[in-house]
């Protein structure tokens, strides 16, 4: 069922009881009042003439009394009947035009017992409400009779059933209206859902992400919900490029390592493998590919693992220590480039202390892997107020100003290093674990001179009062 009109339903339903409610409360109130009304002026009116009868009645020497004529208390809308205490009728008002009460016993009883009492009765298909009082005289107090005071109720049973007709269509009529009205507003409410629910269809038939819904002027719930699903349709074609991308760069990677594997595979089943130098040499361009093959496997799925909200084995970090670690390991592959170790402060960290290596041999891979072989790598660590520094600066062809904003891109490659061995993973990995450690990865480089990468870490635990960027500006450093 459309949500607008389950709206509609639980609108009307809602008005439907509070009207129910509210009516049926009206009616019985105005029920209560008349009739209350009606029992005050009987017994108000019984009252009167019981005592005008008690002060003429005549005493015989019998024992009998004798009520006096009740006509001239005679009233267009008042009924009066004086009745003796056996209950034969002494006198009527002059509007019973010779009808009578309905003689019952149980309104008898109650008058012997010098109460009064409420009765309706009905008097040729009229409903008269009868209010029967004991005439009492005395002392000692003696009941001589009883006088009977009737009101037809017939007006008032007229007015309560206009009032419940009037109330009923009311209630009809009202809620015919609402449902209309409620229909309306939300159809008009939910109609720019119902455009933005046909747009999304129209991006998901076109396979476009790139799309984005209109945003209403409204400036409510609305254009705030646009706003959120551009956001993450935005979200969603980055990501989705960024999956394109992604594969055709495994192709692309997995590609290269598995053709040299097939080359020399094949080569060696046309009878290199009975040449010792050329087995050695294809077996040894085998296990390179095997490698390297190895590494992209490794880091797609350490990157996958971050992706997923990989947590980190934090602990207390002599920084200075894994500085040294990485400046020897660096060293082994420097292929004759100058590994130095530069300015070098003691610093502690909270961090994952292989995590940390791993960052740190990738930024010394990745500056080996661009400086010339007569070049050279400096290796440096300072400790600021807030931020511990570590700097990688070499002396290689530096990066293009195009190129700085993609090299922490998943597989990305400077046009100048494609002839370069390596997955394109490595700054991505890099950057991840400086981000998963509160800080991150910044670089400045020139062609023909070489590029600085600088690692910035917190020096605490507490959130620094700086940003790495602001560091930069106030040493003029860009």
């Amino acid at each position: 069922m459309p949500i607008r009109i389950r709206l509609t339903l639980w609108y009307t339903f809602l008005l439907a009881a509070i009207l129910i409610a509210f009516g049926s409360l009206l009616y019985a109130l105005l029920s209560y009042t008349m009739r209350d009304q009606v029992d005050r002026n009987l017994k108000d009116r019984a009252q009167q003439i019981g005592n005008q009868l008690t002060n003429k009645a005549v005493f015989l020497e019998t024992g009998e009394v004798v009520l006096p004529s009740v006509n001239v208390f005679s009233s267009p809308a008042i009924f009066i009947q004086v009745i003796n205490a056996d209950g034969e009728v002494l006198s009527t008002s002059g509007n019973l035009e010779g009808r009578r009460f309905p003689n019952r016993q149980e309104i008898n009883a109650v008058n012997q017992n010098g109460q009064a009492v409420y009765k309706t009765v009905t008097v040729e298909n009229t409903p008269i409400r009868v209010y029967s009082a004991p005439i009492i005289i005395g002392p000692p107090s003696q009941v001589v009779g009883a006088v009977q005071v009737g009101q037809s109720m017939k007006t008032i049973e007229t007015t309560l059933q206009i009032m419940l007709l009037f109330l009923v269509s009311g209630i009809v009529i009202t809620l015919v209206i609402a449902g209309l009205v409620g229909a309306f507003l939300s159809w008009t409410a939910l109609r720019p859902i119902d455009k933005l629910t046909q747009t999304a269809a129209r991006i998901v038939s076109a396979q476009d992400l790139k799309q984005r819904l209109p945003i209403p002027k409204t400036n409510d719930e609305i254009s705030r919900l646009t706003m959120t699903m551009n956001s993450m349709l935005e979200r969603l074609d980055k990501f989705f490029q960024a999956q394109v991308r992604l594969s055709a760069d495994v192709s692309h990677e997995l590609r290269t390592p598995l053709t040299a594997i097939r080359g020399n595979v094949d080569l060696l089943r046309r009878g290199a493998a009975n040449d010792p130098d050329e087995l050695a040499e294809a077996l040894g361009i085998i296990d390179g590919e095997l490698d390297r093959m190895s590494r992209i496997v490794a880091d797609l799925l350490l990157l996958s693992q971050a992706d997923a909200g990989l947590s980190l084995r934090l602990e207390t970090v002599e920084l200075d220590t894994v500085i040294l670690e990485v400046y020897r390991q660096a060293r082994v592959i420097a292929n004759g480039i100058t590994i130095q170790l530069g300015h070098e402060d003691q610093a502690i960290v909270q961090g994952d202390p292989d995590r940390l290596k791993q960052l740190l041999i990738n930024l010394m891979t990745n500056a080996i892997k661009h400086t010339p072989y007569d070049g050279s790598i400096s290796l440096s660590l300072y400790r600021d107020k807030d931020w511990v520094r570590v700097t990688v600066e070499d002396t290689g062809r530096g990066i293009a100003p195009t190129a700085l904003p993609h090299i922490f891109e998943r597989f990305y490659q400077a046009a100048d290093s494609e002839n370069q061995a390596g997955s394109g993973l490595g700054l991505s990995i890099a950057q991840w674990i400086a981000k998963a450690h509160g800080g991150q990865i910044t670089v400045t480089s020139e062609l023909g001179i070489g590029s600085t990468f600088t690692l910035w870490l917190p020096n605490t635990l507490e959130k620094p009062n700086t940003k790495p960027m602001e560091v930069l500006a106030m040493q003029d450093v860009y």
